[in-house]
């Protein structure tokens, strides 16, 4: 009976990341020929091959692409729960590792995380910015812990609680036409330069439920990664944008702009932090979404 040992996973990950056995063997720290060796055994055992080798090159078989797979989903599996154990072992209690699917969740992010290291002194905090709406995928495959994101996709085995209302907003300039206005339609858009974080359109309330649903596309639209230079934009009448009011009042002063609700009724939205179902009971992830409850109602 053939057994699947971790080398063998890690095996297979080095050569799709590297494109060879000789790249591979280098990064694992082993000899080709011990490698080669160990990949002609397990073939052996398997009955079938795991790559088709064209020249110095190696393309996955059907088979491969499986085995592929199923490292690609455990293998950061195994190195989470050693991490856990060795922090155990240390006496510390874990890590809570935050991926963010929006821009602006950052600077309320921070409110959070001051007062949660305070309270878990034994728990590391990493935040990781790196997740364009990627973030379910990181969840699923063990890169981080919770996710937060206003735009929740629901999974099955994943958990989105809600923790922050706000209101999304038009920002423009103090010698705006539209800066003393009670709320803008969609056609006062229509001639406007729109910046936004750079996301895919579909992705961004200010169209889905502003401007698209009116037909009102405005005149230019200019991504920015960066709050302080949209803002700044926004404020020498470069433009104007969609941000979180509370963004927004925060800032309003340091850089001469002001939010105007969008349509009479307005756009409102809330912060989602997102779990795996299996590590609901985890009482620093639970801390954690609770302080941030905590948080709304304080600023509620």
């Amino acid at each position: 009976m053939p057994i699947l040992e971790r080398t063998h996973l890690e095996i297979v990950c080095a050569v799709d990341q590297y494109g060879s056995l000789t790249a591979a063997a280098e990064k694992l720290h082993v000899t080709q020929s011990a490698l080669s060796h160990t990949v002609r055994k397990l073939e052996d055992q398997l009955g079938t091959a795991i790559w088709h080798r064209e020249g110095r090159s190696l393309r996955p078989t059907q088979a491969g692409e499986y085995l592929l797979a199923v490292a690609q989903r455990l293998l950061p599996q195994l190195v989470l729960a050693e991490e856990r154990l060795r922090q155990f072992a240390q006496g510390e209690r874990g890590a809570l590792r935050i991926g963010m699917e929006c821009h602006p969740c950052y600077q309320w992010l921070l409110k959070i995380v001051s007062p949660y290291l305070a309270a878990w002194p034994a728990v590391d905090v990493d935040v990781k910015q790196k997740f364009q709406f990627g973030g379910i995928g990181a969840l699923f495959g063990y890169e981080i812990d919770l996710l937060v994101t206003p735009d929740p996709l629901h999974k099955n085995g994943l958990v989105f609680e809600p923790v922050f209302d706000y209101e999304q907003v038009l920002v423009v300039g103090c010698a705006h036409a539209l800066a003393s206005a009670s709320h803008v339609d969609p056609e006062q858009l229509s001639d406007e330069t729109l910046i936004t974080y750079p996301v895919s359109l579909d992705r961004l309330d200010i169209y889905t439920r502003f401007l698209t649903p009116a037909g009102i596309s405005p005149k230019r639209h200019k991504p920015i990664e960066t709050t302080d230079i949209m803002l700044q934009m926004v404020a020498s009448g470069r433009g104007v944008a969609a941000l979180p009011r509370w963004l927004v009042e925060e800032n309003a002063e340091r850089f001469g702009v002001v939010p105007v609700k969008l349509g009479p009724q307005g756009v409102d939205k809330q912060i989602f932090l997102g779990y795996r179902e299996a590590d609901g009971d985890i009482d620093y992830l639970r801390a954690f979404i609770e302080m941030a409850r905590a948080h709304r109602d304080i600023h509620a």
